[in-house]
């Protein structure tokens, strides 16, 4: 046997590193003074030898077998204080030529480390995670992770076998980030950090929260990405994305559950992001959306959360692709002039143990206490937004997608759960602020700091609030006490238009202020309109099922639910199968119900979205002023008898457009309704038309105004109004 290192120091620190308790591997491995010459020692405890390549002044090269001098795999060599060296490994099977992880200096500067406590670093991802690079000349890969209460932390992957005594990281005091570059790693492999706790506790591996790629669940290592190289080809969409993202644009969204929408023709039940683009993006083309809305793609290991219950939020999914996948994606559909969105879950995260919980054994991203930690709807953990670090953590997660995919708007999901403490919970489950309220003040903090960050760096893009309360200013600038969002959903509108959507025409009458009370709150903030996933879902059966009476009942009021939508102000979203009148829930193992495009109904809503998707874009009337009180005023709001509503869309230097709904399947015949124009009056859409799946009674496409005075107007139109059908009509030109 060996001898062992005598010092008391050195073996105690040998013991510490053998038992992987080691906290400061380069006090022990790499490069130490040794009177006049330096030592470098070595832990290989698979290897059959180790030799030290010494490179000479001369350019030669010495090799030099090291000793081992502790039989578990420690080995020493003296060499000149001014030469430099590499190792050759001898293993069992082959010769491995490679450099010392241990020879290497400091990794990250003191502004990167300061900028990171202060949670303001601006390119996070090139400082944390995982980053192929060359340091001296050499390549590798630069690994740095924060746990600051951990008592060691090491990278561990397929190059090390796993073995966490093999590549134990340098601490950054002050910081609480470990770091370590080592040589010879590529591309593709497989990674994680094995965490001891300040009480010696090995905790379960961790996948890296900046990982970039990661293994197809359930399998859930991270893996070492490719630096993001990708050659984008999207000048022209990027350059008029700002006025494509203005209040005064249409924005017609069509949100989608990626694998979910349609099955591949070969064996595999999930598209490609290739597939994706060479189905998907010409059948929203064909449909006229403006916008598409990609439910959670960061990497989330349970396919049932649909994406809600991420766990790398700097990864795109694996499940449909590469990294350069998904940008040729988003750059597929920004040259076919569409928009990407994605939702973006910053408010909670799983609790799985290979994830953020407890990740350096303690409560560092979440909360310790379980009233401010745990979401009980979801049993998931709350993100702490006081600790700078977890807000940088996320506001570089929004900065990356945005940057290095070229998304185009970021929907916030779950919004009002940050914004109150007491969310979902009853009284007693939850710790009031400094001042005794309600409110998350970090989180609003949190909130308030990305928007303005986003409009700093990135001002043509879209932050989207998803909040169901009345919140003030979510769409107000932070700089002024809002939130900052540029959009957010109106909720009230979409539950106050389904209840009434939803009842039986006969009493419909009654409940007027169901179609009628959200214009009072309408330019309170910046609103998009969602039927979005959340109404398809737990039981609560698809759109049309929720439509009443028999099979053409239903889908004309289906018809009638998507003209008054657009014909409302506010932007516009539909969940996929929507344009379809799918007959069944939304199912996320299944897909969409294509066979409804070879039937007439179906056939008919689907012509339907498409006809109102190209009038909301070529009319400005119907989208230019949808912020402002001037842009909308009521004709026709309270004939309760005829159970009829109608409006006028106007905006400056456009022509208006009339829109007309009869609510009832009663045809109302000779119905005068006041304009402000004499002349033609053209109709632009009859939902009861013939190939949209209707009666087709209608008005023959025109109407004339006369000089008859009506609903303040000089001018009036008479009308047939279909049964259960909307009427858009606009002065000829």
């Amino acid at each position: 046997m060996m001898a062992r290192p005598v010092d008391p120091v050195l073996q105690s620190m040998t013991d510490a590193l053998m038992a992987g308790q080691c906290s400061d591997p380069f006090a022990l491995l790499g490069r130490h003074r040794d009177h006049r010459q330096d030592i470098v020692r070595v832990f290989y405890p698979d290897a059959v030898e180790v030799h030290l390549m010494v490179e000479q002044a001369s350019g030669q090269v010495l090799e030099k077998t090291m000793r081992r001098i502790d039989d578990r795999g420690l080995y020493s060599a003296t060499l000149p204080r001014s030469a430099r060296y590499r190792l050759r490994i001898r293993w069992a099977d082959a010769w491995q030529d490679t450099h010392d992880p241990y020879s290497f200096g400091l990794l990250l500067g003191d502004m990167d480390l300061y900028l990171f406590s202060e949670g303001k670093h601006q390119q996070i991802d090139r400082m944390m995670g995982a980053i192929p690079m060359a340091v001296e000349g050499v390549n590798g890969v630069r690994f740095a992770v924060w746990a600051p209460n951990a008592k060691r932390v090491s990278v561990v992957g397929d190059f090390n076998i796993w073995d966490g005594r093999r590549h134990c990281m340098r601490l950054r005091h002050g910081s609480g980030v470990w770091e370590l570059f080592i040589p010879g790693v590529h591309a593709g492999e497989r990674y994680k950090y094995e965490i001891v706790s300040q009480d010696g506790h090995v905790l379960p591996a961790k996948a890296d929260p900046y990982a970039k790629a990661a293994e197809l669940p359930p399998a859930n290592a991270s893996v070492i990405a490719a630096p993001d190289d990708f050659v984008w080809h999207d000048a022209e969409w990027m350059s008029t994305r700002a006025a494509r993202h203005a209040s005064q644009a249409p924005i017609s969204i069509y949100e989608i559950h990626a694998p979910s929408w349609r099955h591949p023709q070969h064996g595999n039940d999930i598209m490609t992001w290739e597939e994706l683009g060479d189905v998907l993006i010409p059948y929203l083309q064909n449909l006229g959306f403006t916008h598409l809305e990609l439910l959670p793609i960061a990497e989330y290991p349970y396919s049932g959360s649909w994406g809600y219950q991420p766990l790398s939020l700097y990864a795109p999914t694996v499940r449909h692709g590469s990294r350069a996948q998904f940008a040729n994606f988003v750059d597929r559909c920004h040259q076919a002039g569409l928009g990407v969105i994605i939702d973006w879950v910053p408010a909670h995260f799983p609790a799985d143990q290979h994830g953020l919980s407890q990740f350096d054994g303690t409560h560092l991203y979440e909360h310790a206490d379980p009233q401010e930690g745990y979401h009980q709807d979801w049993h998931t953990l709350i993100y702490n937004y006081g600790r700078n670090e977890v807000c940088g953590f996320l506001a570089g997660s929004a900065l990356h997608w945005l940057e290095q995919f070229h998304v185009d708007g970021l929907r916030v999901d779950a919004v009002a759960s940050m914004l109150y403490r007491d969310y979902s919970r009853k009284e007693g489950e939850w710790r009031p602020n400094i001042h005794g309220g309600r409110e998350n003040l970090e989180a609003v903090n949190f909130l308030r700091h990305l928007s303005e960050t986003l409009e700093d760096l990135h001002p043509d893009t879209m932050l989207i609030a998803e909040e169901s309360t009345s919140w003030p200013g979510v769409t107000a600038p932070a700089r002024t006490g809002g939130l900052g969002f540029t959009y957010k959903w109106n909720m009230g509108w979409m539950h106050d238009t389904l209840r009434y959507m939803e009842l039986d025409p006969l009493w419909r009458s009654y409940h007027a202020n169901d179609i009628t009370f959200g214009m009072i709150y309408a330019y309170s903030e910046r609103f998009i309109l969602p039927l979005s996933h959340d109404e398809v879902v737990h039981g609560k059966g698809s759109l049309l099922t929720k439509m009443p009476g028999d099979e053409w009942q239903k889908h004309a009021n289906l018809r009638v639910l998507y003209a008054l939508m657009w014909a409302y102000p506010g932007r516009k979203l539909l969940f996929m199968g929507g344009e379809l009148a799918q007959p069944h829930e939304w199912n996320h193992e299944g897909e969409l119900a294509w066979y409804r495009l070879w039937d007439g109904y179906g056939r008919g809503m689907h012509e339907t979205v498409r006809s109102i998707n190209t009038l909301y874009r070529s009319y400005p009337a119907l989208h230019a002023s949808d912020d402002e009180h001037e842009g909308f005023q009521w004709l026709v709001a309270d004939d309760i008898a005829n159970t009829v509503f109608a409006w006028l869309r106007q905006s400056p230097d456009a022509r208006p457009v009339l829109v007309v709904s009869n609510m009832t399947p009663v045809p109302r015949m000779n119905y005068r309704i006041g304009v402000p124009w004499r002349g033609e009056w053209r109709e632009l859409l009859n939902t009861d038309a013939a190939h949209l799946g209707g009666s087709n009674l209608g008005n023959h496409g025109q109407v004339y105004a006369e000089d008859i005075p009506a609903h303040g107007m000089p001018h009036s139109v008479e009308l047939i109004l279909p049964p259960l059908a909307v009427l858009y009509l606009s002065p000829a030109p």
